[in-house]
């Protein structure tokens, strides 16, 4: 199936709850994980939260009604084997093992724990290894993205990068993503190819940027070649995704994987 394909839920987690949508559109990955390494992002659709945070909407510190939050973490976690270990996102680099904290990844190496983090424009991440012993998910912010939380991811996993996939889901796009001199001059001082990752934007000091382009070059860096996804955007699929750059006030996705 692939990343644009909707998802049978069905095929997830046995029997839905009556108020569960028949249908739901679900982004799976297209990579070649093991067949016990289970993933998937959604997307603003099934839910039942209103306007501007329309419909399934997973955060609960962005203005929702807290019992909608709650119904769509509901729906959500029906479709998996636990309760999704939910974060405090910082844009930091710190990779938790457990929920519950601050952190901008997480990572699991049982079966049935669902790593999971969220995104509005932000890159998600998703690991596993060949072997399909570990599995991890990140929140690359630019910030957190600069700062190494790829690589502190990576080197939570103590697997070695060439035996690590990673999927890149829904994020800004390249068209869409314009930044300042600082933000190039941050990515550049770490890593000079990041120069490719720019493209000058419409105002003298401003910059397009391809953070699809800057992951793939810092998990390069590390050894980590085995990367798919990174084809989707955000902000200009306003029917598909939610956007904090697009519309300020907005919901959340959740990126999730787990072993079955």
């Amino acid at each position: 199936m692939s990343a644009s394909d909707g998802m049978d839920i069905n095929t997830l987690a046995g029997p839905l709850p009556a108020s569960a949508p028949a249908k739901a559109d679900l982004i799976t990955p297209d990579w070649p994980a093991p067949a016990h390494v289970r993933a998937l992002m959604t997307t603003r659709a099934g839910g039942i939260s209103v306007a501007p945070f329309a419909s399934l909407n997973l955060g609960d510190h962005v203005g929702d009604d807290p019992a909608a939050v709650a119904h769509n973490r509901a729906l959500v976690r029906s479709w998996l084997p636990a309760e999704p270990k939910w974060l405090t996102q910082v844009h930091g680099t710190v990779v938790a093992e457990t929920g519950g904290c601050a952190a901008d990844a997480s990572i699991s190496r049982v079966p049935g724990e669902v790593s999971v983090i969220m995104t509005a424009d932000c890159l998600p991440a998703l690991f596993c290894d060949r072997a399909g012993t570990v599995v991890a998910a990140a929140h690359a912010g630019w910030r957190g993205l600069c700062d190494g939380v790829l690589e502190a991811t990576l080197a939570s996993m103590g697997v070695a990068p060439d035996q690590i996939l990673v999927w890149l889901g829904a994020a800004i796009g390249p068209q869409q993503f314009e930044v300042g001199d600082e933000v190039r001059a941050a990515f550049v001082e770490r890593n000079a190819q990041a120069t490719t990752a720019f493209v000058p934007g419409a105002q003298p000091g401003k910059w397009l940027a391809d953070i699809y382009q800057l992951a793939r070059l810092r998990l390069a860096a590390v050894g980590v070649t085995a990367v798919y996804g990174g084809d989707l955007c955000t902000v200009s699929d306003a029917a598909r995704f939610f956007s904090y750059r697009r519309d300020k006030q907005t919901g959340r996705m959740a990126a999730l994987i787990w072993l079955d």
